[in-house]
């Protein structure tokens, strides 16, 4: 009897690189957390883990940070383009993976991969519309609608939209290199390590700094649903905790005002705004869908 088919995996991401290899039901079998430093000090070792963990690979799948280059006809295709982690711009993500361990491989953004999974065994199963928001060391999000994927020069970011930002209540500048006071500069990870001068897990449930974040989610999310209307937004991430979604569903009960009359966007939102099912495996499992799309699986 063959041996069963296994998938690799690489959720690529600005602090770590999560390497998994799995099977088509979702199942991971090995799985490995290597530091982001360099390309010359993180690949060799991803390569290393597959090679040790997975001599019978039919695929790998790796969703990334970003920005990458997504258009296929451009020799700059599976690159990481512009982003401000250092040593990593202009990185021949997909190449040096490819050429390293000779199997097909697939690219996406790590968000991207991640609403793969919640479509296919998370949250938003039987959707045909949703958005996966991912709130950690920076904030991405996708939209899937009619079950495709939104993509359009390239992927969108919607973490660097801009929002209301009311200088008396939070003087804070931002942290966002290109754009300072974005959502991502107010509200990711690092964001409020350097306003509270403090880490994320280290601040109570009962600090102001989830308020202010609840707040700044809730613009975000009105801008999102006014121009989806999404099924539903799923949540995943680092930096989001149970106390964020109550104040979170408030704020965008309020501010849309009941302008949009679906039962879906009346009541507590509940259902609506949910934590993913998936965490902390959401970004690994896309990327392990897709090795499986790119084996003709999905």
């Amino acid at each position: 009897m063959p041996s069963p088919a296994h998938f690799g995996a690489i959720e690529a991401g600005g602090s770590k690189f999560v390497c998994a290899v799995g099977t088509p039901d979702g199942k991971l079998l090995h799985r490995i957390r290597i530091p982001t430093t360099t390309p010359a000090e993180t690949l060799p070792q991803v390569a290393a883990f597959f090679r040790s963990h997975g001599e019978d690979l039919t695929a790998i799948g790796i969703g990334s940070f970003g920005p990458i280059e997504m258009d296929r006809s451009s020799p700059r295709y599976g690159f990481i383009t512009s982003t401000p982690k250092p040593g990593w711009s202009q990185c021949d993500l997909l190449g040096i993976v490819r050429k390293a361990l000779g199997v097909p491989v697939a690219f996406d953004t790590d968000v991207n991969a991640a609403a793969r999974a919640e479509a296919r065994w998370g949250t938003a199963r039987g959707l045909r519309s949703f958005m996966y928001v991912t709130v950690g060391t920076g904030i991405g999000a996708a939209a899937m609608i009619d079950k495709s994927i939104l993509q359009g020069l390239s992927h969108p970011e919607m973490g660097h939209i801009r929002i209301p930002h009311d200088l008396t209540r939070d003087p804070f500048a931002g942290i966002c290199p290109y754009h300072g006071d974005c959502l991502e500069g107010l509200a990711s990870g690092p964001a409020i390590a350097a306003r509270w001068k403090t880490s994320p897990a280290a601040l109570p449930p009962e600090h102001s700094a989830w308020t202010l974040e609840a707040e700044y989610l809730a613009l975000a999310c009105v801008n999102w649903i006014s121009t989806l209307v999404p099924e539903r937004v799923i949540f995943g991430g680092g930096v989001m905790r149970p106390n964020i979604f109550p104040i979170m569903r408030s704020r965008v009960r309020t501010l849309l005002n009941s302008y949009i009359d679906l039962p879906e966007l009346t009541g507590d939102l509940g259902s609506y705004l949910v934590p993913s099912t998936l965490e902390p495996d959401a970004g690994v499992l896309g990327a392990l869908v897709l090795a499986l799309q790119v084996a003709g699986l999905s």
